[in-house]
C-alpha cells in the first residue's frame, strides 16, 4: 500500500470512528445551535451601539456567529481530538508500539485527525450553521469560489490546529501529567481564535498580537475568508507559514522524545 493511500485510509477510519457516536453528535449539535443564539443576541446589541465594530456590519457579525459555531469542533479550537489519546498512549508507554508501525507517527495523527475535522463539519457544522440562516439575516456569500476558498482555510486552520495539539501531547514525555499544559493550551485558544469575539474587535497592540498569533488561523481566518474582510491569499500564506513552524516544531520535539523514550507506566 502506497504512503498516499495508507494514510487515506487512516483518515477514513478516523471519519467513521466519530460517525458512530451519534448520540453525542446529536448532543453536539444541539449545544451549538443553542450557543449560536445565545451568542447572538449580545452581537446583535453590541452592533446596535457600535455598527461598524471591527469592521463588520450586523450581519457579518451575525454570520461570524454561526461560523464560529459551525468550526467550533472542526478545529478542536478546545481540544478533543486526537492529542488525549496520544498523551495517554505515551504515558502508558504504547508509544513503542506506534513508533514501530511502518508508517510516521505525526503523518499517522495527522490523518486521522483530518478525518475527525470533516466527520464534524458535515455532521456538527451544516446544521447550526442552517439554523443562523433561517432564524438572523446572514451575510452568506453566492458565489461558489469563495465558500471553496473558505474550505481551503478550514483545512488550513485544522492543520495549524492540529500542530498545536500535537506539541502538546508531545509533552507528555517529559510531564507525568499533561493535563495543565492541555487547559492552557485551550483556554489560549478560546482567547486567541476568535471564538469568543472577532479578533478584529480587540484594540490597538492586542488586537495586532493575537492576529499574528497562530490560533487566528483557526477561527478567524476562515470567517474572514467567507466576510470577504481580508485577501484569502494572504490568509492561506499566514497559514501555512504557521503549519509549517509548527509541524517543524513538532517534527524536531518527536525526534528529540523518540531518541530517549520513556516509559512512565507499565
Amino acid at each position: 500500500m502506497g504512503a498516499g493511500r495508507l494514510y487515506a485510509t487512516v483518515a477514513a477510519g478516523g471519519f467513521r470512528r466519530y460517525a458512530t457516536y451519534r448520540t453525542a453528535t446529536a448532543a453536539g449539535v444541539f449545544t451549538n445551535t443553542v450557543f449560536g443564539l445565545i451568542l447572538a443576541y449580545p452581537y446583535l446589541a453590541l452592533w446596535h451601539e457600535r455598527p461598524h465594530l471591527g469592521g463588520y456590519d450586523s450581519a457579518q457579525a451575525l454570520t461570524y456567529v454561526w461560523v464560529g459555531q459551525a468550526l467550533l469542533m472542526t478545529v478542536a479550537a478546545m481540544g478533543g481530538g486526537f492529542e488525549e489519546e496520544l498523551a495517554e498512549r505515551i504515558r502508558t508507554g504504547d508509544i513503542a508500539i506506534d513508533l514501530h508501525r511502518p508508517a510516521d507517527l505525526q503523518l499517522w495523527w495527522l490523518a486521522v485527525d483530518l478525518g475527525r475535522a470533516l466527520f464534524h463539519l458535515l455532521a456538527r457544522g451544516v446544521l447550526p450553521l442552517a439554523v443562523g440562516a433561517f432564524v438572523f439575516p446572514l451575510a452568506l456569500p453566492g458565489r461558489p469560489l469563495v465558500w471553496a476558498a473558505f474550505l481551503v482555510a478550514v483545512v488550513l486552520g485544522t492543520v495549524v490546529s492540529f500542530a498545536i495539539r500535537f506539541l502538546v501531547a508531545l509533552g507528555a514525555f517529559w510531564l507525568m501529567d499533561g493535563a495543565g499544559v492541555a487547559q492552557i493550551s485551550w483556554i489560549t485558544a478560546t482567547f486567541c481564535s476568535g471564538m469568543l469575539l472577532p479578533l478584529n474587535v480587540f484594540p490597538g497592540g492586542l488586537g495586532e498580537v493575537v492576529r499574528a498569533l497562530p490560533w487566528a488561523s483557526l477561527i478567524q481566518a476562515p470567517a474572514d475568508v467567507l466576510l470577504g474582510t481580508a485577501d484569502p491569499w494572504a490568509v492561506f500564506a499566514r497559514q501555512l507559514a504557521w503549519a509549517a513552524v509548527l509541524l517543524t516544531a513538532g517534527r524536531l520535539l518527536q525526534t528529540a522524545a523518540t531518541r530517549r523514550v520513556v516509559v512512565q507506566g507499565g
